[in-house]
């Protein structure tokens, strides 16, 4: 059984950080990309970032360039958003996800993952 759980939301003012983190187990976490994805309220679920098994390799939106960051540490099955100079545009529920075996979908497209974890809010406050 996959299991994601993310933490480290909350509501910060414009401009402000937050640090993301979702533990991940019943999969061999070090064998897998990873995903950032946010959903706010009436819009569709968003790519954020995602990052290759290694953590070589990273892709984020155009939106969060520069300003987020992803990361992995395999050794603790965990993998982070670096979140700085929020914006209220990125109010959202953000949710880490885990990609298909052999998926042939772009990590940028929730079609290619097949975990979820329950999602954690993050409310930029203008």
């Amino acid at each position: 059984q996959v299991q994601l759980v993310e933490s480290g939301g909350g509501l910060v003012q414009t401009g402000g950080s937050l640090r993301l983190s979702c533990a991940a187990s019943g999969r061999t976490f070090s064998t897998y990309a990873m995903g950032w994805f946010r959903q706010a309220p009436g819009k569709e679920r968003e790519f954020v970032a995602a990052i290759t098994w290694s953590g070589g390799s990273t892709i984020y939106a155009n939106s969060v360039k520069g300003r987020f960051t992803i990361s992995r540490d395999n050794a603790k099955n965990t993998v982070y958003l670096q979140m700085n100079s929020l914006k209220p545009e990125d109010t959202a529920v953000y949710y880490c996800a885990t990609p298909k075996p052999r998926t042939t979908y772009s990590l940028t497209s929730t079609s290619g993952y097949d975990y979820w974890g329950q999602g954690t809010q993050v409310t930029v406050s203008s």
